[in-house]
């Protein structure tokens, strides 16, 4: 009787042929395989988690999702683990990676559930339909579409994101923390914005149910009201 024993590491055993060993199997070279560090935070297809501060990737413009890949590579976007990652891949990689994202259709999830009044409610309706033209607040609508689900290529829409994160990020671009390209039409916009407006707008955008078709308008669709350094002519 022979005596095999096997060889740490290698899956050979005494007498056996090199030939026959297998060699590791390798990973499919897709993007959607490159992407899965993503996933643990942004969900399989970019569709979001159950953590209310990561956002939705999936449907948005690619130009929009490849500035702010971009601007986490440089810094202008602060937050570690996305800046760590990030900062030495190549910009047409990010590009890639924005486009891949932008081509996945998961379900938007359902309403978030509200806790705040129905007058809280109409407030940030009429900011987000309306806008306040006294304080110099164009609505919502006026840029992201009249459907929220933003303008080709780098508008984003507003559906399917939790009240948390939507009031995190119009913080960040009422107090600087969050920047885009010359002329910023976002901080100009949120610094005008009360907290009271704050929590109305975003219990409401995220309370809004999907529509038919979420996918952005294409490039054009609609005149933005001033010019926004995101959105080239």
């Amino acid at each position: 009787m022979r005596i095999v024993i096997a060889l740490f590491g290698l899956g050979l055993a005494v007498g056996a042929s090199p030939a026959r060993a297998q060699a590791p199997a390798q990973p499919p070279d897709t993007m959607a395989a490159r992407v899965e560090a993503c996933t643990p935070c942004h969900g399989n297809q970019g569709e979001g988690t159950s953590d209310v501060y990561f956002p939705r990737l999936a449907g948005k413009p690619a130009g929009y999702l490849y500035n702010q890949l971009l601007a986490f590579k440089n810094g202008r976007r602060r937050y570690p683990p996305m800046n760590y990652l990030l900062e030495y891949l190549s910009d047409p990689y990010l590009q890639e990676m924005a486009e891949y994202f932008a081509e996945q259709t998961p379900p938007l999830p359902a309403p978030a559930p509200g806790d705040v009044s129905a007058q809280i409610l109409r407030q940030g309706q009429a900011l987000a339909t309306k806008g306040d033209p006294a304080r110099q607040i164009p609505a919502c609508g006026s840029c992201h579409g009249l459907g929220l689900t933003g303008m080709e290529p780098g508008i984003p829409g507003l559906l399917g994101l939790r009240p948390n994160y939507i009031s995190a990020q119009l913080g960040g671009w009422r107090y600087g923390t969050r920047t885009a390209k010359a002329p910023d039409c976002m901080q100009l916009v949120a610094a005008r914005l009360t907290e009271a407006d704050v929590t109305a707008l975003a219990a409401w955008l995220a309370s809004r149910p999907a529509p038919a078709n979420p996918a952005p308008a294409p490039k054009g669709a609609y005149v933005l009201p001033f010019a926004c350094g995101s959105q080239p002519d």
